[in-house]
């Protein structure tokens, strides 16, 4: 194996995982090393619900995303959502919809063939999804989900063409599934500008990726139950350590699948979202008892896609 090995090394790539756990001399643009990020913030009641318990615990929040899509929020919903988080020197991302497990085919239903539910079925879907990011971005939204490499490819090429701000970020959501470094490196080449990687890979095999790429990395130190369910929390410190520049995500185990939300779904969204920030106090307490050192952003950081809020109507 000595030779694919040195190969790999001669692309920029480790040659295996990072069993020896370096720690990342990477940084995030203010320098530092770790910020936090709450999911499927489902709209304007449980992004001010995160808020209010944000002041609670005295915790910052750095970034709220969502995951039933821009195409089911209205205009007035998102701006709202943008005004909140630009309140607060936070970045808020939306998802941009739909995809193929919301779409009329089977394969992403078959046992065999879930997998395929994330990407963008046909051409038409593709359009689609553009569609979600070319009208968040209209709102003031300057991060968006992506779960396609095609959608990513064209809607970097959409940003370099002045088709899109410049400014606009391009998370990749986690049922991406990429799950080593060569497959991250190629959406870091493509325009990624963050990554979620898989929730069950190891300390070793995230600190390759680390490696490997330079855009931050998300990582869920708390997962949902449908995409494995891990509690992690122990793992922060060495998290930070060995990944900066790291987005520690606090998703919530024993808890439902709400995609897509909506009023009927309401007071559930705001409640999952009061406890996630609850989550995320424990393990920011944990973070400072075990690496004190550690060093994480302030909110409105430089590198943060913050709402751009000029020239958006104004509430009357």
């Amino acid at each position: 194996m000595d030779a694919t090995r040195r190969f790999l090394e001669g692309l920029g790539l480790p040659p295996g995982d990072a069993h020896g756990l370096p720690t990342s001399p990477k940084r995030f643009p203010d320098g530092a090393q770790y910020r936090v990020e709450l999911p499927s913030t489902e709209g304007p009641e449980a992004l001010a619900a995160i808020i209010e318990e944000m002041d609670r615990y005295d915790i910052t929040i750095h970034r709220v995303s969502q995951g039933s899509g821009v195409m089911m929020m209205t205009d007035e919903e998102i701006t709202e959502m943008t005004r909140l988080a630009a309140s607060r020197g936070m970045e808020v991302s939306l998802f941009a919809r739909p995809n193929a497990a919301w779409d009329t085919g089977a394969m992403a239903v078959s046992s065999a063939g879930r997998t395929v539910g994330p990407r963008l079925r046909g051409q038409e879907q593709l359009v689609h999804c553009l569609e979600d990011v070319r009208r968040a971005a209209s709102l003031g939204v300057r991060s968006v989900l992506l779960a396609d490499e095609g959608a990513l490819w064209v809607a970097g090429e959409m940003r370099k063409r002045g088709e899109l701000p410049a400014d606009m970020q391009f998370k990749m959501s986690v049922m991406m599934a990429s799950a080593n470094p060569a497959s991250i490196r190629l959406m870091q080449d493509l325009g990624a500008d963050t990554y979620n990687v898989p929730t069950d890979l190891t300390l070793a095999q995230i600190a390759a990726v680390r490696q490997a790429v330079d855009i931050p990395l998300d990582v869920y130190v708390e997962a949902p139950d449908d995409i494995g369910g891990f509690v992690r929390q122990y793992e922060i410190p060495e998290l930070v350590r060995v990944a900066a520049p790291v987005y520690i995500k606090f998703g919530l185990r024993n808890a439902p699948n709400i995609y897509p939300a909506g009023a009927h779904l309401g007071t559930a969204s705001v409640l999952l979202s009061r406890e996630r920030a609850r989550r995320a106090k424990l393990g920011l307490d944990l973070l400072a008892r075990y690496y004190p050192e550690a060093v994480g952003s302030k909110p409105g950081a430089q590198g943060l896609a913050l709402p751009a809020l000029e020239g958006m109507p104004q509430p009357v």
